[in-house]
């Protein structure tokens, strides 16, 4: 039977933030944003290791709880954040299956739920296909040229916003990185990868809550999402 495991990219600085610190250490009610989210994924039963890809360089991360839990295991990041993603896979398949499903979760999501986490899981095991947690556009959306000129409304109804988390075939997905690395593509996700490799990608509406901590604005409502989170898990 596959497994399934998490790799989580935490290698980058965030310069949107324009912090002091990478923003995978800023703080939400007094816990850093990495902790929080690792432990969300070490909350579900249904995920059997994770692996944190760091700066090689990063000593922050020794302050982080959770990455002493012996399910979590750590490797050096790269250059950008694809390359980081694939030295995950790489150092995950010491232990795990081409056939096993692994999970990418971007560190700055914190606010993901066990409830989400098992509903992609099932999702992709019973359907056998890789899929991404995202959101149906509720805005208009514009197509502009360089001269920041309108050239066309896009139809909404066809475009969704992806987010994490996003679970493929390990081997599937190591390939895919590994082809679209190896010819200088810029990927933003994975499902991009997948995509670009043929292979079919299902998309899972995910809720609003499930943000990514990108500008300093992100900070407060993250806060607000998770008290309400850690109420209802003691309800």
């Amino acid at each position: 039977m596959s497994s399934v495991w998490a790799v989580v990219p935490a290698a980058g600085s965030g310069r949107r933030m324009a912090a002091e610190v990478p923003k995978q250490y800023l703080k939400l009610n007094g816990v850093p944003i990495l902790e929080h989210t690792l432990r969300a994924l070490l909350a579900c039963p249904d995920i059997r290791g994770v692996m944190v890809v760091l700066d090689p360089s990063d000593r922050r991360a020794d302050a982080i709880p959770s990455l002493s839990d012996p399910r979590v295991s750590t490797a050096a990041g790269g250059a950008e954040r694809a390359d980081s993603v694939l030295a995950g896979l790489q150092a995950v398949s010491l232990e795990a299956s081409e056939q096993d499903w692994v999970l990418v979760h971007d560190a700055a999501r914190p606010c993901v739920s066990v409830a989400l986490l098992h509903s992609l899981i099932t999702a992709c095991v019973s359907e056998n296909v890789g899929a991404v947690m995202a959101q149906a556009s509720v805005d208009t959306l514009k197509r502009i040229s360089d001269d920041n000129r309108v050239v066309e409304t896009l139809d909404r109804k066809a475009i969704w916003r992806a987010q994490t988390p996003q679970m493929f075939k390990l081997g599937e997905l190591s390939a895919a990185l590994s082809e679209a690395l190896a010819n200088d593509i810029a990927i933003t996700d994975e499902s991009m990868a997948m995509e670009r490799a043929g292979y079919p990608v299902s998309i899972l509406e995910g809720p609003s809550t499930n943000i990514k901590v990108t500008l300093p604005a992100d900070l407060e409502f993250a806060e607000i999402i998770l008290r309400r989170l850690n109420e209802e898990s003691k309800v």
